[in-house]
């Protein structure tokens, strides 16, 4: 076969599989054009892909404050069904007596036009066209961003070494992977407190008073740190319910809960990298979570001049999110389209 219609055949492929490479309307995802703001020209791409912690809801939330009061120009891209449903409901183990169905977020061939991308998966199985997605834009050297579930975002290894090595999402790449919850799921919350030696960083600039319901994640063993490289911002003190005035657990010590690093790929490029293992729901109503996240979208695009304490970290229009859980029926979490979440 003629070598420029092998590759027009395997460009149209991919777009019919994943998506338009430049993030065209449809209905199987969401555009917020960037309006005026120091982030016009810059392209952001966020994945809401769990089942827990309602990032269906919250990424469209983000995207429309990093369009309005920012300027960039998102896109939020959903895991959804066979029938184009955004579906957290998804099971992400197979369940015995029925059949085991992989996960599917249309729309991953934006990655590649994407000048920053916030994941925000869990546990999930794709096909390996929309994995070898993935790993084309994380072995790119373009900045990453991670929330809550996105250190344990695939449920599999992706297809991914360096030097015949497997690179591992969570531990190599982001820097921790979810071992545990540290205290009690869904009990618990959290406050977080700035390390001291970073409160100058430019990801910290403006933040305070962090605070969200949910608990925290312990992402390295006991006795030991986070791994060479990573450096923490923020540091998450289990509370005794979940309220903001609760009283901390001093049996528990406090972990890290934001940090950043850098993430050589295999041509030798540095990727700049920031997780937050807090990202819920409920926990981005919190303007100080916010505001540190949006500061990162700043930082990993090397954009640290625009980040101010006073440019609008608000929520635009609506946003009431529903509760954490798997308790769908009782939570009202049901396969919806995706023009829902508009």
């Amino acid at each position: 076969m003629d070598k420029l219609l092998y590759r027009f055949l395997c460009s149209l492929a991919l777009i019919l599989f994943c998506g338009p490479l430049h993030g065209d309307d449809s209905p199987q995802w969401l555009r917020y054009p960037g309006v005026d703001g120091p982030g016009k020209g810059k392209r952001v791409v966020l994945i809401a892909a769990d089942q827990e912690y309602r990032s269906e809801q919250s990424m469209p939330m983000m995207a429309k404050i990093l369009s309005t009061h920012h300027g960039f120009d998102c896109a939020v891209l959903f895991a959804v069904n066979e029938k184009g449903e955004v579906d957290p409901t998804m099971p992400v183990y197979p369940e015995k007596g029925k059949e085991f169905k992989e996960h599917h977020i249309p729309g991953l061939g934006q990655l590649a036009s994407a000048d920053l991308v916030i994941f925000f998966p869990r546990l999930l199985t794709l096909p390996m066209p929309e994995r070898e997605l993935i790993v084309k834009y994380i072995d790119s050297g373009k900045p990453i961003i991670s929330l809550r579930t996105g250190n344990h975002g695939f449920h599999a290894a992706l297809p991914y070494k360096i030097n015949g090595k497997q690179v591992r999402w969570g531990e190599d790449v982001l820097g921790g992977a979810f071992m545990d919850h540290h205290g009690r799921w869904h009990a618990d919350s959290t406050r977080g407190s700035i390390v001291p030696e970073q409160k100058d960083h430019p990801i910290l600039t403006g933040v305070s008073d962090i605070w969200g319901n949910s608990d925290v994640y312990r992402t390295y063993k006991e006795g030991t740190s986070l791994p060479a490289g990573c450096t923490a911002l923020v540091w998450g003190q289990p509370l005794m319910g979940r309220k903001h005035d609760d009283a901390p657990n001093l049996e528990l010590e406090p972990l890290p809960v934001a940090w950043f690093k850098n993430w050589e790929t295999s041509g030798g490029r540095k990727a700049r990298v920031f997780h937050s293992t807090m990202g819920s729901g409920h926990d981005l109503e919190n303007p100080g979570l916010r505001r540190l996240i949006i500061n990162a979208v700043y930082w990993g695009m090397g954009m640290e001049p625009a980040i101010t304490a006073t440019r609008s970290v608000d929520i635009v229009g609506s946003y009431q999110p529903l509760e954490s859980g798997f308790n769908y029926q009782e939570l009202g979490v049901v396969p919806k389209p995706v023009s829902a979440y508009k």
